[in-house]
């Protein structure tokens, strides 16, 4: 009897065990994947894009690549986040340097203070400091970002700038979420 006693004391300490690992293991995954973020994100995303028509005709349609990344989330001041974009062209107008983007041509470093969801689509607004191309500190910004991976879009507009980036999405992905 006492045998069978001492069976049935391990088996109600592995259920604990196995209950409290079960229980441990789905509270830690919330955390570790985000989800108790994912109601007050509103959009987030990074990677490489680079600019449709380059530098345009005025700039002899050298090629862009810009590093991108950003994110916004709703919170008790509203909407917070921040947008960091680096333009790189390669030093080198044709030959076999042209390929390397080592050039920094441009670089905006931004804070979210607005965003507006529509389907698949978010709409950053804020202010940012730029170096290179369209210099200036406070500047406002807008950034409109398609979800997806790569081949969706982002189109950046500066205030100290007449015309906007229009990027496609080469390496990382952009989430925008509905809720």
């Amino acid at each position: 009897m006492s045998g069978r006693f001492r069976l049935t004391g391990r088996r109600a300490v592995l259920s604990l065990l196995t209950v409290g690992f079960v229980t441990t293991a789905v509270s830690s995954s919330r955390s570790v994947f985000g989800r108790e973020s994912e109601g007050r994100t509103i959009a987030r995303g990074g990677g490489t894009t680079m600019i449709a028509g380059g530098t345009g005709a005025s700039g002899g349609f050298v090629p862009v690549l810009t590093k991108i990344a950003f994110h916004a989330e709703r919170g008790g001041q509203g909407v917070t986040g921040t947008l960091d974009c680096l333009a790189l062209v390669p030093e080198a107008d044709t030959g076999s340097e042209s390929g390397q983007f080592t050039k920094n041509a441009m670089y905006v470093v931004g804070h979210i203070t607005s965003a507006t969801v529509n389907g698949d689509i978010a709409t950053l607004i804020g202010e940012a400091t730029i170096t290179g191309l369209g210099a200036g500190d406070n500047v406002p910004f807008k950034l409109v970002v398609q979800k997806g991976g790569p081949g969706a879009t982002s189109v950046l507009t500066v205030d100290s700038l007449s015309f906007p980036f229009n990027e496609v999405l080469l390496q990382g992905s952009f989430e925008v979420f509905s809720g």
